[in-house]
């Protein structure tokens, strides 16, 4: 009787977990590094600093310097994407600009690099310029320019391989202009 209980027990409990770990495991993605960035140059994530808006606010925007820790093996590069949550044509995928820094080791120190410059200093370089049209056309990051109206702006910051795929993912608040 024992026999029959322990296999009935095999068979409707144990195979069927396994089976359910094994399958969340298979399809669950690799696990990805504690990427972390942390904002320097007087940008606290609150508030946009002061004269690191655009032009078109009197400004003289550039990016924030930042310290990415975490990166994952294989990581070549660092690409970070600007955004301006309140504005929708500009919150995704890099609005305000892709900029990417070469990258050797665990963590980077990221430069901070000129607002509107399509040709940067140092080994950083527009991946993609900022979508904006007409006044606010940038050939490269396009600083906060809601001209005071309280936009909220953020960046994606990506750890990508030699081949171009996305290792790790993080996301950090710029502030508010």
């Amino acid at each position: 009787m024992r026999d029959a209980i322990s296999e009935a027990i095999h068979e409707t409990l144990i195979i069927p977990a396994l089976l359910a770990t094994a399958a969340s495991l298979a399809t669950a993605p690799a696990a990805l590094a504690e990427l972390s960035v942390k904002l320097g140059g007087g940008w606290d994530g609150k508030r946009v600093p002061a004269g690191q808006h655009c032009p078109l606010f009197g400004g003289k925007g550039a990016t924030p310097p930042m310290q990415v820790s975490g990166l994952p093996q294989g990581t070549a590069w660092v690409y970070v994407e600007f955004n301006d949550r309140s504005y929708k044509p500009l919150s995704r995928d890099g609005g305000h600009g892709v900029i990417g820094y070469p990258v050797k080791g665990a963590s980077a120190n990221l430069h901070s690099v000129p607002g509107l410059a399509g040709k940067l200093p140092g080994q950083a370089k527009v991946i993609k310029p900022a979508r904006g049209t007409g006044k606010y056309k940038s050939s490269g990051y396009l600083p906060p320019c809601s001209g005071g109206k309280g936009n909220a702006y953020f960046a994606v910051v990506k750890a990508i391989s030699a081949k171009g795929q996305v290792l790790d993912r993080g996301q950090v608040e710029l502030g508010r202009y």
